[in-house]
This record gives structure tokens, C-alpha cells and sequence, in this order.
């Protein structure tokens, strides 16, 4: 797997300051995607042993709320491969903190509820391991600047950890926005 670039204090993909890691490849090929270049899956430079421990590294920080992934697309088959060792590893680091995957591919498809060249042998456990799922692919018709963490409203911001619990799917709240 290739990524295209690393934010080591990104503070626009999730709440708090965040790692977020930008891989290469996608299939989705979105109208206006913001990452265009990512689409290409040997873009940028290689994800190597050295690359994500300096990621894990920078997560170590008391200051860092955790791990985004972005693209491209994380869920990509070929991604999902290079990606899951690299989530256990973060867990198992740091178990509370969070993350987020920002992916053109719905829960529904990436649950398996509907049919999907995305699923594969790690999807499961990859999702295991996923706090906040910002689903969907981006739809510059339905593109607002007012939308938090996200680009167009068709996307949703899911969290998983409830939606485990529950058994149903469950939108993240926003704690900052609540009772407002």
C-alpha cells in the first residue's frame, strides 16, 4: 500500500488534534473529490514498518486523540491487507483513543447487509477496530460548508461502538453540540 501524505496535528478530521493518514487508491472516483491524486493506488510512497511507527509514534502523544484514515480509500481491498495489522497494533497502544475511517463505501456495504466488492477477509475485524465511520461517497450536489466533519450531507457520521452495542446502526453526537 501506498499513502499520499501524513497530517501529524490535523485537527479537521475528527474532534481533537489527530494523525491522519491519507492512503492511495480508490475505486469510487467521486465528482470534485477533494484528494483526487489518491485515486492512483501507486501514488505517493510506500507504507512501510518505518512509516507506521513513526504514526504510531506521533499517537503517543498525550495531546493527539487518536488515528484518522482517510484517501483514497482505507477500505479498499488492498488497503484493508496493509491496514489491519497497523489498527491492532494502535489498539493494542492505545486503546482509548479513537478511530475515525472516512469511506466511499456505506456501513450497509461494508457490513456486508449489501452485496459489495469491498468485502474481504479483513473487513470484519478492520471495522472491529473503527470508532467513527464517516460513510458514503461525496456528492458535490450535496456538498455544504456548514457540515461538520464531512463534505456532502448523504454522508453519515456513524458510531460504531454504539452500533456494535445496540445491534442497529447509530449516528454519532457530537458532545460539543449536544443539548443545543
Amino acid at each position: 500500500m501506498n499513502y499520499g501524505t501524513i497530517k501529524y496535528y490535523d485537527i479537521s478530521n475528527g474532534p481533537g488534534v489527530r494523525t491522519s493518514l491519507y492512503v492511495s487508491g480508490c475505486t469510487h472516483h467521486c465528482k470534485n473529490c477533494f484528494n483526487e491524486e489518491t485515486w492512483d493506488f501507486g501514488y505517493g510512497e510506500p507504507f512501510t514498518p518505518e512509516v507506521a511507527n513513526k504514526i504510531l509514534d506521533s499517537c503517543g502523544k498525550h495531546y493527539i486523540a487518536g488515528l484518522s484514515l482517510l484517501g483514497g480509500e482505507p477500505m479498499e481491498p488492498a488497503n484493508q491487507q496493509a491496514l489491519l495489522p497497523f489498527l491492532r497494533t494502535f489498539k493494542a497502544l492505545y486503546p482509548d483513543k479513537t478511530v475515525w475511517c472516512y469511506s466511499g463505501y456505506t456501513y450497509e456495504q461494508l457490513s456486508g447487509q449489501e452485496p459489495c466488492r469491498c468485502r474481504c477477509e479483513e473487513t470484519e475485524e478492520m471495522l472491529s477496530y473503527i470508532d467513527v465511520l464517516v460513510d458514503g461517497e461525496f456528492v458535490q450536489d450535496l456538498y455544504s460548508i456548514a457540515l461538520r466533519f464531512r463534505g456532502s450531507s448523504n454522508q453519515r457520521i456513524i458510531d460504531m461502538n454504539e452500533t456494535r452495542k445496540r445491534g442497529e446502526l447509530t449516528l454519532w453526537e457530537d458532545e460539543i453540540y449536544k443539548g443545543i
